[in-house]
């Protein structure tokens, strides 16, 4: 399995619109976030989870001329809205694009896209097919790839991780239950989210996100969704243990 950090910053992105901070003026590209997404590339298929608003970007920088699926994590624009931008797939590869995510997320998907599934639909609009993810718990398959869904809370908002094989991917959260960590442990490779320094409502800040980790203690780890308040990369890093790095755009990791 090769995964591909496409994007690893908030829903504002690194830097952010008109900071003048010194992590939003950095030359270093790793203080360059666009919004969080992530490439699975398994067994032959290519897999991304969440096309958030710069996924046009993200695709044409990693040369991706080939997707077989989109599973989301939940429904926020972040994470949803680069939907739109299939269609270059559909036209390349001929063929509808399977999303996956839970039923409250497809409908939310419909009302956003409502051109996309009008009875009368207008001539190269994004092509799609819609699989529920039903359980928080069952494991589904996403062509083929076995998929563990992972309940998280982000704030009230119900959202997934998911673990495909040893390979466990979380943004995100603000609280994991113990089932949910249980699900997780054992993973050789955990990406998990870490907003800031301090405490967040709906996000895990980086002492949270530590904490968690060295309690699950996979091989390795990376931290996501990352802000400009937490610093910048080269000095964050360096304070971390051997086994957490921060992911930045671009990253490959290779299992």
């Amino acid at each position: 399995m090769e995964i591909t950090f496409l994007g690893t910053g908030t829903s504002q992105g690194v830097p952010v619109i008109g900071c003048t901070c010194a992590v939003c003026r950095s030359v270093d590209y790793r203080d360059k976030r666009l919004r969080v997404s992530v490439h699975l590339q398994v067994q032959g298929k290519s897999i991304i989870i969440d096309s958030g608003p710069d996924f046009r970007q993200q695709a044409l920088r990693e040369r991706i001329d080939h997707l077989d699926a989109l599973v989301f994590t939940h429904e926020h624009k972040d994470h949803t809205g680069g939907l739109d931008d299939i269609r270059a797939y559909n036209f390349r590869q001929q063929q509808d694009m399977p999303l996956y995510a839970e039923p409250r997320v497809l409908e939310q998907l419909k009302r956003e896209y409502a051109y996309i599934f009008a009875e009368h639909k207008y001539p190269g609009i994004p092509q799609v097919q819609m699989h529920p993810i039903l359980s928080e718990t069952d494991r589904f398959w996403v062509e083929g790839i076995e998929f563990q869904p992972i309940r998280a809370l982000h704030y009230k908002l119900p959202v997934l991780g998911f673990r495909v094989g040893n390979f466990t991917y979380l943004t995100d959260a603000n609280y994991l239950s113990p089932e949910a960590l249980e699900q997780m442990r054992g993973s050789e490779v955990i990406v998990l989210n870490a907003l800031r320094h301090e405490k967040h409502i709906s996000h895990f800040n980086l002492q949270e996100a530590i904490a968690i980790l060295e309690d699950l203690a996979p091989g390795r780890a990376y931290l996501t969704h990352i802000s400009h308040q937490l610093g910048r990369h080269r000095e964050t890093e360096a304070e971390l243990s051997d086994f957490i790095r921060l992911a930045y755009d671009g990253l490959r990791v290779k299992m």
